[in-house]
């Protein structure tokens, strides 16, 4: 016999719903629109729910929408299938707002022709619940729309953006990393983890944002890149970089250029050891130890480093061997996360 939970005297149903899980509480809110209607009042006033964010999924026929607890783990609340996957011989598939849908597992499945409109529709519908925005994407090179149009729903930027590795040779590549690069805004962090082919050059500005990570396919990077990447933290994997490309880098720091910027990494391709710098830079051998805390990991320590000094007389501590790590030096080191 069903629960007539809406019966429940306010004070007990407010309690029951304070302790639903993200994922409860979305499938709840399909049992009636009354229901859903008291799902989100709840959610709408209460201070407990304010930190509850959400992060978008579309890559390939990986479509879902999770709701992350602050910077806790984030947890699948509602996801997309295409059509072409339904099996409607099944007692489970049921309609739902003028759309199929699964109950069956532990996270509702919704069954759209149409990927974009679904991503769209699982999007609205879970924020338009929590009334949350969305703060995280994850998108394939087939899903960049997804940038313009949440930065067009909502007045608050995201604070992540991925631009996930492919899983398939599709030649559009070079067209989304930069139309991601172009466009994304992200308060936090901009991820790139993309093949581009060996032509493609980036002619642009990024930022502000916390920190750019190039993932293992940055050989695309150049010096020019590294000058107008606006941000406190900036990594980049296997880079084409070669000490002639890093002086001009040098250079641009020293007179004031990249500002924002605490610590840099470049994963060198090929190697090398430093030692050819321009005389005008002024580096000299120190046998400071500097010391960096990433994001993930331990922190950085290098030793044996060489030393440069802004005009305003700042200093930053780097070494150069199959890895280039950049230090600014602003006393005791400390991260934009601390």
């Amino acid at each position: 016999m069903p629960f007539p939970i809406l019966r429940t005297p306010f004070v007990v149903l407010s309690e029951i719903i304070s302790i639903l899980e993200p994922n409860e509480a979305v499938t709840s809110s399909f049992c009636s629109k009354n229901f859903k209607c008291l799902l989100s009042n709840q959610y709408r006033h209460r201070k407990k729910f304010v930190m509850l964010e959400a992060y978008m999924v579309d890559f390939e026929d990986d479509i879902r929408v999770a709701i992350a607890p602050g910077m806790e783990e984030t947890k699948i609340v509602l996801s997309v299938v295409p059509m072409s996957k339904l099996n409607e011989s099944t007692n489970k598939v049921v309609e739902i707002n003028g759309h199929k849908a699964e109950f069956s597992s532990e996270v509702p499945i919704f069954y759209f022709e149409d990927k974009k409109l679904g991503s769209q529709w699982i999007v609205d519908y879970v924020t338009g619940l929590f009334n949350i925005d969305v703060r995280r994407l994850a998108i394939g090179r087939n899903s960049t729309w997804a940038v313009d149009w949440i930065n067009s729903r909502q007045e608050k930027s995201m604070n992540r953006v991925l631009l996930v590795e492919p899983t398939n040779n599709d030649s559009k590549a070079d067209e989304a990393v930069d139309y991601v690069l172009k466009n994304a805004r992200s308060s936090d962090w901009i991820g790139i983890d993309e093949y581009v082919s060996d032509n493609y050059r980036f002619n642009g500005t990024l930022g502000p944002v916390q920190e750019v990570s190039i993932s293992e396919k940055g050989y695309w990077v150049t010096c020019d890149n590294l000058m107008n990447f606006d941000a406190i933290e900036i990594y980049i994997g296997n880079s084409r970089l070669t000490i002639s490309d890093l002086n001009p880098f040098l250079r641009h720091w020293r007179a004031g250029g990249s500002p924002r910027l605490e610590y840099l990494e470049v994963c060198l391709e090929n190697g090398t050891i430093f030692e050819n710098f321009d005389d005008d830079l002024e580096v000299v051998r120190t046998d400071e130890v500097g010391t960096y805390p990433v994001s993930f990991g331990d922190p950085v320590v290098i030793h044996n480093c060489y030393s440069i000094q802004r005009m305003d007389g700042v200093k930053a501590l780097f070494i150069c061997d199959r890895y280039f790590h950049f230090i600014v030096q602003h006393g005791k080191a400390t991260s934009w996360r601390e």
